[in-house]
């Protein structure tokens, strides 16, 4: 297991579009991703996890990922959300 902390960039957060951008790429993983916020862990694979979580802009989140290629989904994960717009 690897985490890594990311600010959410993206001026609405990961609501709706952003959101689903990010699940194409975290359902894409062999391994579990999980994002974490104020001590609430999510699926990161769930659209209604995400939804739940309510990272707004500025917040600070984990990404953890476990299993097979889990540095290197952390990697790409931490640069889509770094990434994330509108």
């Amino acid at each position: 297991m690897v985490n890594q902390s990311v600010i959410v960039e993206n001026p609405t957060g990961l609501h709706a579009r952003p959101a689903a951008e990010l699940i194409k790429h975290t359902s894409s993983k062999p391994c579990n991703v999980y994002l974490e916020k104020a001590g609430k862990r999510i699926n990161a694979k769930s659209i209604l996890g995400l939804m739940q979580l309510g990272a707004v802009c500025g917040d600070s989140i984990e990404v953890i990922t476990d299993g097979d290629n889990e540095q290197e989904a952390l990697d790409e994960l931490i640069e889509v959300i770094k990434n994330l717009r509108d």
